[in-house]
């Protein structure tokens, strides 16, 4: 971990102290005591990243002079020079980031972070914004380009008989009947046992989403490995412990569906899922695995079910919706000195209209 720096820096706000990388003790209190943070703000998150991709912890502690506290996520690119890499909470694919603070940050200490982030030397900056931070967070956010994201999540209030009864959809709780009448079988792995089962998986579902969406098998093999390489799997497994669980169905003894739940305080998050579809739809395998997931979700006090993002209206945003799942905007904000991301913006684009990819 690189030595930490301090910085004093005179505000509107007043004198305010900023320390990289935050120190993990401090991470740690202010997660725990901000009932918001979700387990993808956690310095496991942080780690897991740097020990699987190029990306070296790049946090940030604010401490202000009135005596609030925040840490900001952040993971900056190595084996780049400063200039040329980026600083993102967080990069793309790894979901919500944001700032991390129990006491509700006031307008002039938001726009001190932003400033402070605006001054960094990466040739990119970016925060994504949990749904609860948007208000503050978004008018402090001068000078970043807002680009719009969502999730879903289900509201746990009530407990696991009132999610059922009220915010499961009907068709959907038929598939589950249907599901528990089946020849499947379930279990759940905190250990990390089970995830050469989750990819063997995960490889059949890339054929399978490549035949959707119209892309070459090897392209999409290499886009997807590259993404989600197995060894990311287990860094999470093994990092979160009791906080990532593998939810892994069976058929006739042959693996058929799973998802990867992580947690973290108050809020579950399912981060992965994979099946053979041959095998698990028609036995429902994987409206039942939703369904165990978000009644351990219940049992273990969690107050949401984060089934992340979805594209708007698409097969999959409507299959969420069916367990209950409502759409949250979690924004993210860009400064980049040069536009990196609207030049691969518009690579992407040209690509998918070669190949005539379709998204799912």
């Amino acid at each position: 971990m690189n030595a930490p720096a301090e910085l004093l820096v005179d505000t509107p706000a007043g004198l305010a102290r900023i320390t990289t990388p935050a120190p993990r003790d401090v991470w740690w209190e202010l997660a725990g005591k901000d009932l918001d943070t979700n387990p993808s703000q956690t310095p496991h998150w942080l780690d897991c990243l740097c020990a699987t991709g190029p990306y070296r912890d790049a946090s940030r502690l604010y401490e202000f002079e009135r005596g609030h506290r925040l840490v900001l996520p952040l993971a900056g690119r190595t084996h780049r020079p400063q200039i040329l890499g980026s600083e993102e909470s967080w990069p793309a694919q790894w979901g919500i980031g944001g700032p991390v603070c129990p006491e509700r940050v006031s307008p002039a200490e938001a726009r001190v972070v932003f400033a402070d982030l605006a001054r960094l030397r990466a040739l990119r900056v970016g925060v994504r914004l949990r749904p609860a931070d948007q208000d503050v967070w978004a008018d402090a956010a001068a000078g970043f380009r807002l680009e719009p994201h969502m999730t879903q999540k289900v509201d746990l209030d009530g407990g696991f008989g009132t999610v059922w009864e009220r915010r499961f959809g009907r068709r959907v709780r038929r598939e589950i009947r249907r599901a528990e009448r089946s020849d499947v079988d379930v279990e759940v792995d905190r250990s990390g046992r089970l995830v050469p089962a989750f990819y063997h998986l995960y490889r059949k579902s890339i054929v399978r989403w490549a035949e959707q969406q119209h892309e070459p098998l090897a392209l999409a093999r290499w886009r997807r490995t590259r993404e989600f390489p197995p060894r990311r799997l287990e860094e999470v497994a093994s990092r979160f412990g009791e906080g990532c669980a593998i939810w892994m169905a069976w058929c006739a003894g042959e693996p058929a569906g799973a998802c990867v739940v992580l947690r973290h305080g108050g809020h579950a998050k399912m981060w992965r899922s994979a099946m053979d579809r041959e095998l698990a739809h028609p036995v429902r395998a994987v409206p039942l695995l939703y369904r165990l997931a978000i009644e351990d979700a219940c049992e273990a006090a969690c107050r949401t079910f984060d089934m992340g993002e979805s594209a708007p209206g698409s097969s999959l945003a409507e299959f969420k919706a069916s367990f209950g799942a409502e759409t949250f905007s979690s924004p993210r904000y860009l400064r980049e000195r040069l536009p990196v991301s609207a030049a691969e913006r518009r690579l992407r684009t040209a690509v998918k209209r070669l190949i005539r990819f379709e998204d799912a």
